[in-house]
């Protein structure tokens, strides 16, 4: 049912009927009787296209059902005198056959449709039917118009009226559209107009097109030839008539200020009805182009009504009320002047309705109000039909009081049912409107389906709907769950049809909603259950994402909803359905997008939707990529030496352009290589470039932002800039001999561009630059190098190299000094004197040669020296010989590395670029003694109860006289804790050995041998051994191996371990497990250190100044430890033939970083695992 007025609970039952009957009209179930009502009916103006049959609409309701004739031309049209026409069944739709054979404009005229029961007759509106036209152009012959350039021109359309007016267009020959400017437009009534011709106005085939819609046809004028003469073409229509002579008369039309050509009056007037929309149109002439502008007088346009339409030359205003009416100015204006006109306009009215009359429902004995108000300019009468009779013609009855546009009904009966018609006219057209009067005695009845469920979302409005009917129209009253008042409230708004409406649900709201309907006749009720559901959000929107081509994207959305709700997901990309590709991948909430292209730039939505609800988020994806190139590159400005380039900046692609790199590519020298030439920031898009002259150059320009470069601009067109003299001249001029007679000269040369014309030649010139005053030049070309025979050795001599061309020289150039070749140096070093600083350090000391001498650049000094042999031992010495440099002009080195006790010679020569001078004399070096290494081996024999045997050999490397040994021993007890040391000093005289006696029964003891010279003492080693347990033992421990007893225990013990060894293994593979590694690392013994996994090597104790022995160390069945052999060359001390020294010769390196090395390997002890030494560890 039709909502209307709404209204509080509150409100008094008598109110509530009132505002009913004056207002509401209510839908009577079609099986109570009521009178007939037009539901369905053709337009007032209806035109027809002549070659389809013609329908007329004209549809009704009402019991009984209706009854249908109709009206031609305001007589009775009888349907059964026209084989042609039928109407519909249970309708009154006329059908006319056209198709078979009939005419169309035999059918025009002025219809209306009638619909009658036994309680009243509805009338449809006057239907007035026309047949389209669409007529052609009458044949003609069109001149060709000639105009003078500048001039204003009109080509007219006059196109044939139709029906419908047809649609106007200007097309060519080849049906394309003529460009309309602020210059040439299309006028409302079709014509072409020219502000101004131009010269491409020239052409035949101006041709004025007509569309008639209804009929869709198309009809053409004859095309319009245009010549537009200019000055050339004036002269040369009059040059038949001036002997030659030119005219100047009829010259092209100057520069004007406009005139209004459209409309042609001063001023106009238009009428527009209300409701329409109103075109008005100002075209002017003039030169330059005028520019129109729209202004109201006493007022402002309408705002989002008033449009400026064909390039403001047209004002367009839709929906036309009263308040538009007025005067309206345009004006035409260019910089020579203006000029304008008024349209007044004046708005009339068809009738439209101020209240139109709504159907009554009455019970008997009711009172109620028809109201027909309506409105026009003029101002409409308001004519009252019955049954579609003049009220003043109707039958009488008592309880009907009509009044202008009134009519009051008192107490009515069954008797009282009727439609009534209300017509409000005018010159401008009429409306018809049907309301019934229906008496009626009617319980209530419920017209909604019982028990409606309503689901809502919170904060959503809600209607429960409780359509009813009755009369006495029923009063309606809500109630909810088990409460028993009626429902009140401002959140609550209860509607004239019944409907319950709750504008903002809450969940609260949510229960059984009962509504109740009563009128004097009988009460019904109907329930209502309300669902409110949690709204549906998004937690987590998709965020912005920029990404490089060929990457990745990924969107996300998360989702909460109402439990009860099964949400769907859709991803949309600009509002539309996501391509059909793979790389688009829409899982649920995700949305990924593979390999990004630039097609997928534009903004993607996550759309949730349930039944309920629906919510959406978007964010939008920037696809990075290079810039697009430049383009329109564009020379200007040409100079000598320079050209102005401009360029517009291709798409940036959503990263800012950084830079423009411009390059150049020349044809004469480099010809299709693109060289470097300058940069530019982003924003520039011009750049003033400084050229070379003599090049013929073509530029492009290349952007550059974050992601990378773009591809080249096509290139500009060639800029040849003019020949001069060189700028510059060669660069990097060197003069130095290759022999002892000779200079040669080498310089860069100038690249092509540098060349600044032809001929591009060198001029190189040489002098000495003492004793000779006059140069010597040579002119070469395309070389880069000069060779000057006959110099004197290494002289220095001044050089220049000038460039050539065959405009002239560059500029004098710089003057650099050069060499003549070098020879190898006259004389040795002179006094070689030698200080011994220690047994391994000497400083060597010399006199310079004279630098006369040297004959070419000192590059130092070499000292070669070599061993003769050692002072202990006398014969032959190790006869390699060493070299140390210095660099520059020293007089004294120092020698690193050498042996103590030696005997060395050496001698020094100068070094220049060719090589070196003659060596000095040799002189002669000794070196004092020194420390000695550490003796070669330490082993303990012979171990007793209470004594041990040390035997040793003498060190490698003595470095002097050994005047003997020191020995250094002490005890170690259980818990590893170091006794008193004792000290022993033996003579050197072919001692190698020692007995230590009076020592304590199996006892570990630590021993440190090291030798010792006049000068100080060497490094040591360490070992360590134990005593025996008792002489027995001691006797027996050399025997007890080839004893046969201790070879079948042994023999015994392997039989046993190999057979624990299957058992084991027999049971591993039953998934048993033998615990011998358990038990035996549970009783192991804390004394005892095990191998080492790697390499096997026992434990070791440290021989560090603290004196604390590690755990397990065990002394070797010999006794022996091993000592590598030493070495005192200088690829020990890391210095080898090349070694690197300081400023003042001494030797940058750790001297002591091999003797360190000896001592840490003689640290060092092993111990077989002989059965002697196992039992000897448990002692």
């Amino acid at each position: 049912m039709p909502g209307g007025k709404t209204h509080r609970a509150c409100r008094s039952t008598s109110v509530l009927l009132l505002l009913i009957h004056l207002g509401t009209a209510l839908d009577v179930p079609l099986d109570l009787p009521q009178p007939p009502t037009i539901t369905h009916q053709s337009p007032k103006d209806y035109i027809i296209d002549p070659r389809d049959n013609i329908l007329i609409q004209c549809e009704a309701k009402g019991k009984p059902a209706p009854r249908f004739s109709w009206t031609r031309n305001g007589t009775h049209f009888n349907l059964d005198k026209d084989p042609r026409v039928t109407m519909k069944p249970n309708s009154g739709t006329l059908h006319i056959n056209i198709v078979g054979g009939g005419k169309a404009e035999t059918y025009e005229g002025e219809y209306q449709c009638t619909a009658m029961n036994d309680r009243g007759t509805a009338l449809s509106n006057k239907i007035v039917i026309r047949q389209s036209r669409s007529p052609m152009w009458a044949k003609e012959k069109i001149d060709v118009i000639e105009v003078r350039e500048g001039a204003s021109l009109v080509l007219p359309c006059n196109p044939p009226s139709g029906l419908p007016p047809p649609i106007i267009f200007w097309m060519d020959n080849l049906m394309q559209r003529f460009a309309q400017n602020e210059r040439v437009s299309q006028g409302l009534n079709g014509d072409l107009y020219f502000s101004n011709v131009q010269p491409e106005d020239t052409r035949g085939d101006y041709i004025c097109y007509a569309r008639f819609n209804h009929t869709q046809t198309i009809q053409q004028k004859q095309p319009i030839s245009v010549k537009v003469l200019t000055l050339d073409a004036i002269n040369e229509t009059y040059a038949g008539y001036s002997n030659g002579t030119e005219l100047y008369g009829d010259s092209p039309v100057g520069e004007r200020r406009p005139i209004i050509i459209s409309p042609k009056e001063a001023s106009s007037s238009k009428t527009v009805l209300r409701g329409e929309v109103l075109y008005l149109e100002c075209i002017a002439d003039g030169l330059p182009t005028p520019i129109i502008h729209w202004t109201k007088e006493g007022g402002e346009l309408p705002s989002h009504r008033a449009l400026e339409i064909n390039f403001k030359k047209t004002l367009k205003i839709i929906d036309v009320s009263e308040s538009d009416a007025g005067k309206y100015r345009c004006m035409a204006k260019n910089y020579l002047g203006s000029s304008t006109h008024v349209i007044s306009v004046t708005v009339k009215a068809a009738p439209y309705w101020i209240s139109e009359p709504k159907n009554l429902i009455l019970a008997p004995g009711e009172d109620g109000t028809l109201i027909c108000r309506a409105n026009g300019n003029p101002k409409p009468t308001v004519q009252w039909l019955v049954n579609g009779f003049p009220i003043e013609n109707a039958p009488s009855d008592i309880s009907r009081e009509p009044m202008d546009d009134t009519i009051h009904f008192t107490k009515v009966q069954v008797s009282s049912s009727a439609v009534y018609q209300c017509n409000a006219s005018n010159e401008h057209g009429y409306l018809l409107a049907n309301a019934f009067v229906n008496v009626l005695a009617e319980p209530p009845r419920m017209l909604t389906p019982a028990d409606q469920v309503y689901p809502v979302i919170a904060n959503k409005a809600v209607f429960l709907d409780c359509a009813y009917f009755g009369s006495p129209i029923p009063q309606v009253q809500w109630f909810k769950d088990d409460q028993g008042s009626v429902l009140h409230g401002d959140s609550y708004v209860f509607h004239e049809n019944g409907t319950l409406e709750i504008s903002f649900s809450q969940k609260n709201d949510s229960g059984t909603y009962t509504c109740i309907a009563t009128n004097s006749l009988g009460v019904v009720q109907n329930k209502a259950f309300l669902q409110v559901k949690d709204p549906t959000t998004i937690l987590k929107q998709p965020l912005y994402q920029s990404v490089q081509t060929m990457g990745t994207a990924v969107f996300e959305c998360k989702v909460k909803h109402d439990p009860s709700l099964s949400p769907t997901i859709i991803w949309l990309k600009n509002n539309e359905e996501l391509p059909d590709d793979e790389r688009h991948q829409a899982s649920g909430y995700v949305l990924t997008i593979l390999n990004v292209s630039e097609e997928d730039q534009g903004s993607y939505t996550c759309v949730v939707n349930t039944t309920l609800d629906s919510n959406s988020a978007t964010a939008d994806l920037a696809v990075l990529d290079s810039p697009d190139p430049p383009s329109d590159l564009e020379l200007t400005n040409p100079q000598d030496r320079s050209v102005q380039l401009s360029w517009i900046p291709g798409d940036d692609n959503n990263s800012p352009i950084t830079k423009f790199s411009i390059e150049y590519e020349e044809d004469q020298y480099e010809p299709g290589l693109w060289h470097h030439l300058t940069d530019v920031g982003g924003k520039h898009t011009t750049a003033h470039l400084k050229l070379s002259p003599f090049v013929n150059y073509k530029f492009r320009v290349i952007a550059v932002n974050r992601v990378g470069r773009s591809d080249p601009s096509y290139p500009s067109e060639r800029y040849f800039t003019q020949p001069a003299a060189p700028d510059e001249n060669p660069i990097g001029v060197q003069g130095m001999g290759t022999e002892p007679n000779n200079l040669v000269i080498t310089w860069k040369p100038l690249k092509g561009v540098q060349s600044n014309g032809p001929g591009l030649t060198y001029k190189v010139s040489w002098r000495q630059k003492v004793g000779d005053d006059e140069w010597t030049s040579v002119m070469v070309a395309n070389v880069s190098k000069y060779i000057v025979s006959g110099t004197s050795e290494f002289s220095p001599y001044e050089l220049k190299v000038q460039s050539f061309n065959s405009l002239g020289a560059a500029s004098e150039p710089d003057v650099v000094i050069g060499y003549s070749g070098e020879d190898l140096p006259m004389l040795a070093p002179s006094n070689v004197t030698v200080h011994v600083i220690n047994s391994t350090l000497a400083k060597v000391h010399w006199n310079p040669v004279p630098p006369k001498s040297v004959r070419g650049f000192l590059k130092g000094y070499n000292i070669y020296y070599w061993k003769q042999g050692s002072l202990i031992r006398r014969g032959k010495g190790h006869t390699e010989v060493k070299i140390l440099n210095f660099l520059g002009d020293k007089n004294h080195g120092m020698l690193p590395g050498l042996e103590p006790f030696s005997v060395y010679k050496l001698n020094v020569r100068v070094l220049n670029g060719k090589g070196e001078g003659p060596a000095s004399e040799d002189v002669v070096l000794k070196t004092p003694e020194g420390v000695p290494s550490s003796p070669e081996f330490l082993k303990i024999t012979s171990p007793t109860l209470n004594s041990l045997t040390l035997q040793w050999a003498p060190p490698l490397h003595p470095n002097g006289i050994l005047k003997g040994y020191t020995l250094k021993y002490q005890p170690i007890n259980s818990t590893h804790e170091l006794g008193p040391l004792v000290e022993i000093t033996i003579p050197a005289e072919n001692e190698t050995s020692w007995t230590l006696k009076n020592l304590n029964y199996s006892t570990r003891y630590k021993f440190y041998l090291n030798a010792f010279t006049s000068v100080g003492a060497g490094s040591k080693l360490t070992e360590e051994a134990i005593t025996v347990l008792d002489e027995a033992m001691a006797s027996r421990q050399v025997d007890i191996a080839t004893q046969g007893w201790f070879i079948g225990l042994m023999c015994a013990i392997a039989l046993l371990i190999l057979i624990l060894l299957i058992v084991c293994f027999i049971k591993r593979n039953k998934g048993g497990k033998y615990p011998v590694k358990e038990k035996e690392d549970a009783h192991a013994d804390p004394e005892i250190q095990p191998m080492k996994e790697d390499d096997g090597a026992f434990g070791e104790y440290s021989d560090t100044e603290d004196h604390k022995p590690l755990k397990g160390s065990r002394t070797p069945s010999d006794g022996t430890v091993k000592k590598g052999v030493s070495d005192d060359s200088l690829v020990d001390y890391g210095e080898g033939g090349e070694g690197q020294f300081n400023e003042d010769g001494s030797f940058i390196g750790q001297y002591s970083g091999k003797k360190e090395k000896e001592a840490v390997e003689g640290n060092e002890s092993s111990e077989a695992p002989s059965p002697v030494n196992a039992m000897n560890s448990f002692v």
